[in-house]
């Protein structure tokens, strides 16, 4: 599942990243001051997200911020469920959308470590109908001038789209073939992304995509596990992610918040039930792109793992030189700054899994002088 439209909201998960991020039940709590940080802002801060519920902009939300491993903020602000008027809690959980992306790609690159993925192989070495796939021109359909690789997937500059940010003839065709369709798995996902032809020459142009479900097909068929497990064994479980999930337990769905429509009336229509909605069934599509759920606290802890250079509380997933890789920019200089929706993201580039700050290029680092 693709990020939602700027029509849709559910209730925003926002965290508030400072110079070292880290939340959670467990983490021990202190006064800003103590951190480094000032009341006063904070409450600034505080005041500028109730300006987002007081407006009718978003039902709720959650911030939480941290420094140095101490959590010094956490706050809810508004409703969870707006047709019962439940006040949203702190450690309530949200349909994360496109922020299942960096996890994703994170078990790529576990398996990139232990040697079952190697970033610059191509695609269709474990998806042989990749081998077969094509661009489209105006002229039509022409042989890619390389294989779209692993290292593409990751980065965004596969050629693939997602067909709701595009105007297109790909977008088009994306559209027409359904891809978000309820009977769709993953296979079956990624078996007709090989039958639609590319926008672009993998490499050669940069577009949010469908690439980061082909790399969740890419963790099953590397581990040999489905992807839901793989996240729960490998990923969830070492870095005490008890929160985080394709389906919303029954246990927890008191917790689960809704998804709402902004309608020009100015009032939220609820499009997905935390009761009965469709993150509350084991889905049939896996989606590493965007199906997975989690909370303020859940995604900190993850945010400060990367953070850490790939270990958090003792446990190591990926090694620091590996994390460093997929902070720092890895586009050449002509796709840079990004564009989203038809929206240039000026100083923006992107990672492997992670959009990245671009600084102006450094002469002391060679052509390539670009961190983010």
């Amino acid at each position: 599942m693709a990020t939602p439209t700027t029509r849709h909201w559910q209730s925003l998960l926002l965290a508030a990243l400072v110079p070292s991020v880290a939340a959670g039940q467990t983490l021990p709590q202190v006064a800003p001051e103590a951190a480094g940080l000032k009341a006063a802002g904070v409450a600034r801060l505080d005041s500028a997200m109730q300006a987002y519920v007081t407006a009718g902009k978003l039902p709720g939300l959650v911030i939480a911020v941290a420094r140095d491993g101490r959590l010094v903020h956490w706050k809810a602000f508004g409703l969870r469920k707006v047709e019962a008027k439940a006040p949203m809690q702190p450690n309530d959980l949200f349909r994360m959308y496109s922020m299942t992306k960096p996890i994703t790609s994170t078990a790529v690159m576990m398996l990139v470590e232990a040697g079952q993925l190697s970033l610059d192989d191509p695609v269709a070495k474990y998806l042989p109908a990749f081998a077969s796939v094509q661009v489209w021109t105006p002229d039509g359909l022409v042989p890619p001038h390389r294989p779209m690789t692993v290292r593409d997937l990751l980065r965004h500059t596969s050629g693939l789209t997602y067909g709701a940010f595009g105007e297109t003839p790909v977008d088009s065709m994306y559209r027409k073939a359904n891809l978000f369709g309820p009977d769709r798995d993953l296979e079956g996902l990624v078996a007709e992304l090989a039958r639609l032809p590319l926008l672009g020459h993998p490499g050669e142009v940069w577009n949010y995509s469908f690439s980061t479900d082909v790399l969740g097909r890419l963790v099953e068929i590397a581990s040999g596990l489905p992807l839901d497990r793989f996240f729960a064994e490998r990923i969830f479980q070492p870095l005490r992610l008890k929160d985080t999930f394709f389906e919303v337990p029954v246990g927890k769905r008191s917790r689960f918040t809704g998804y709402y429509a902004k309608l020009p009336s100015g009032a939220f229509r609820l499009n997905d039930s935390p009761d009965s909605g469709s993150f509350t069934r084991r889905p049939k599509l896996l989606s590493g792109g965007g199906g997975l759920v989690s909370s303020a606290s859940d995604y900190l802890r993850f945010a400060q793992m990367i953070l850490n250079g790939g270990e958090l509380d003792g446990v190591r997933l990926l090694r620091r030189e590996t994390v460093e890789q997929m902070i720092h920019n890895q586009l050449p200089d002509a796709l840079v700054p990004i564009r989203v929706g038809g929206t240039t993201l000026e100083g923006t580039g992107f990672g492997l899994g992670f959009s990245v700050t671009v600084r102006t290029p450094d002469p002391a680092l060679g052509p390539a002088g670009r961190a983010g």
